[in-house]
């Protein structure tokens, strides 16, 4: 009889992740390994709200910062590529705030609502469910898309035909796709190992 101990599997998270101030609510709902680390779920919450990645972030988790390491040595935040979350939201319950973008302040509230086995034939991250379209990059926080909603909705506002260019020509704020997201998460999902 070996006294090697079998494999654990890993546990799954189920995230509720929403975006503080959005009326009415932006939110996803994620499927995430808990031995992810928060670098690895910095890259799945910019899939999953179709951000461009081109601004600075980090994790806010009781009184602890995390972000991406700072060359210089001169930041504050703890180093998000060593941190899983696993150890750092526990289970059930766990709490984070995930800022993207300081200067727009985009501000997502994360929860983890289950811990889950892996499902077989299931590949891991996910998203299950969610509300409506992320806003677009650089429209200026909370307050500057509600302006820009206000705007292309109102042929008569002064901005409409400037920001409808700058939108691309048509923006649907109700648009969302569990779909469309799953296939942006794919290229963060582990490729099979060869035998």
């Amino acid at each position: 009889m070996s006294n090697q101990k079998a494999p654990i599997s890993p546990a799954i998270y189920q995230l509720k992740v929403t975006l503080v101030g959005a009326r009415p609510p932006i939110w996803r709902r994620l499927l995430v390994p808990a031995e992810l680390t928060l670098a690895q779920l910095h890259a799945v919450l910019q899939a999953a709200m179709d951000w461009e990645n081109s601004h600075l972030h980090d994790f806010r988790i009781g009184r602890q910062r995390f972000g991406p390491p700072d060359p210089g040595g001169w930041g504050s935040a703890i180093n998000e590529r060593k941190a899983r979350l696993c150890d750092v939201l526990g289970g059930q319950g766990g709490k984070a705030v995930y800022t993207y973008d300081f200067g727009d302040s985009w501000e997502h509230a994360i929860t983890v609502e289950k811990v889950l086995p892996p499902e077989l034939g299931v590949s891991y991250p996910a998203c299950t469910g969610g509300k409506r379209r992320g806003p677009p990059e650089d429209c200026g926080g909370i307050g500057g898309y509600e302006n820009l909603l206000e705007a292309i909705r109102d042929p008569a506002h002064e901005e409409h035909q400037d920001l409808l260019e700058w939108i691309g020509g048509a923006f649907d704020p109700e648009a969302f796709s569990i779909d469309d997201i799953n296939r942006r998460l794919t290229r963060l999902r582990p490729r099979p190992r060869k035998a």
